[in-house]
């Protein structure tokens, strides 16, 4: 039979009917062709964009990383109110600030370097170094020499007048790995942990980081924080919470793929994340890391 007749077949309304079916069925696939042909070029284009952007992520990152190595300047200042970030520029580790803010924080005050020394357990090449810069009060600076020092006299006076020569501590940051090994229970590889980590932050601030090597004996810890010390100004390498890319954060050692993301997503929602504290509210990690994790962040 002829399509002709075929179609004649049918009454007026019903070819009508086909009719106008026949229209959307090839108005669906125009659409579909034009539409599939705009995604794909929109993902040439952001593939593109990306791959770009990806090219200079080094050289960004470099630059990045030269930030850190600022020289701090020393001016006058009064030791009983040392901040945290004060205190790691001036060399001292987190135990010796913290043992500064319980002295401070229990009403007394100290009012000369011997007693500085005393309280915090400052090594003497740290003490040398920002004593001269200490400026206490008017009232202080008018006591007798004899008087002045009358406190750190009777706080000292327990100890033997002749102290053992005690083999000075090495510098964790300049340590290789011959003298790491030395230490009890250190060996090679644990060694070499030791100084990826060390150059994955640029440099350690405190010796309670030895605790996040979770595979070492206690005694090994012990042993690193007996023979090394943290020295002053460790030129560490920071990182900028508001302007890291994802694979930045989650290459940084105190932080995972999950924390990065948190992260992105807070300063998205936000527009930047202003202070630690802010920063504290996206995961536990940071409630008890939290003094050391700040020397190595940027806002």
């Amino acid at each position: 039979m002829p399509l002709s007749q075929f179609f004649y077949r049918f009454t007026k309304s019903q070819r009508k009917g086909i009719m106008a079916l026949c229209l959307v069925i090839i108005m669906v696939q125009v659409f579909y062709f034009v539409t599939s042909r705009y995604d794909l070029s929109s993902e040439a284009q952001q593939s593109q964009a990306e791959k770009e952007w990806l090219a200079h992520q080094t050289e960004i990152d470099a630059l990045k990383a030269k930030q850190g190595s600022k020289e701090y300047k020393l001016y006058p200042f009064n030791p009983n109110y040392i901040s945290d970030y004060r205190g790691y520029m001036l060399g001292m580790t987190v135990a010796q600030i913290d043992r500064l803010h319980a002295f401070h924080k229990s009403g007394k005050f100290i009012n000369t370097a011997a007693d500085f020394q005393k309280v915090t357990g400052v090594h003497d090449s740290v003490l040398n170094k920002i004593s001269p810069y200490f400026k206490f009060p008017g009232w202080v600076n008018k006591k007798q020499p004899d008087q002045q020092y009358a406190s750190a006299e009777k706080q000292t006076n327990t100890y033997p007048d002749k102290k053992e020569a005690v083999k000075p501590a090495l510098d964790i940051n300049t340590a290789v790995e011959e003298d790491l090994v030395a230490v009890y229970g250190i060996g090679p590889a644990f060694a070499k942990k030791i100084l990826r980590r060390r150059a994955d932050l640029g440099a350690f601030v405190s010796m309670d980081q030895m605790e996040d090597f979770k595979d070492f004996s206690p005694e090994a810890i012990a042993g690193l924080k007996k023979i090394f010390l943290v020295n002053a100004n460790p030129r560490v390498t920071t990182i900028n919470v508001n302007t890291a890319s994802l694979q930045q954060l989650t290459r940084f050692p105190y932080f995972n793929r999950d924390i990065a993301k948190a992260i992105i997503t807070q300063r998205s929602m936000t527009g930047k994340i202003v202070n630690f504290d802010e920063l504290s509210k996206i995961n536990d990690i940071f409630n008890y890391k939290s003094k050391i994790i700040r020397l190595y962040l940027e806002f």
